[in-house]
């Protein structure tokens, strides 16, 4: 069973707006950190964002920020990724996430488990 599972992908215009959600499938993650991560077609999967267990601590990758943001409802336990402005170059499968430990994560080597991904396509 795949324990995270992302919605709210989809297809999108240049400059419009997704917000992504996590859900875990069975345990709960609300003491660790957790993040997302893209992969484009023929390139490497990439960070996007992390947060904290809390929500005290947040990471992003510098072409998104200002225009995305990551946050998270423990009491739902619920992931979010508000996209913003979005670019062709964002079109990508994005994945959730979650950290070996209570704080932000940016590395694929830091996650311990993931989801199956959403397609987010952007069209210019």
């Amino acid at each position: 069973q795949v324990p995270l599972e992302e919605s709210g992908g989809g297809p999108v215009e240049a400059g419009g707006s997704l917000r992504l959600s996590c859900v875990p499938t069975g345990r709960t993650f609300s003491s660790l950190g957790m993040g997302w991560f893209r992969q484009a077609p023929g390139k490497e999967r990439e960070f996007v964002a992390s947060i904290s267990w809390s929500g005290s601590n947040t990471a992003y990758t510098d072409v998104v920020k200002g225009r995305f943001t990551i946050s998270r409802d423990n009491d739902k336990d619920t992931l979010y990724l508000q996209m913003n402005d979005l670019k062709s170059e964002d079109s990508a499968v994005y994945y959730c996430a979650v950290c070996r430990s209570w704080d932000v994560c940016s590395a694929s080597e830091e996650s311990i488990y993931w989801g199956q991904g959403t397609q987010v396509t952007v069209s210019s």
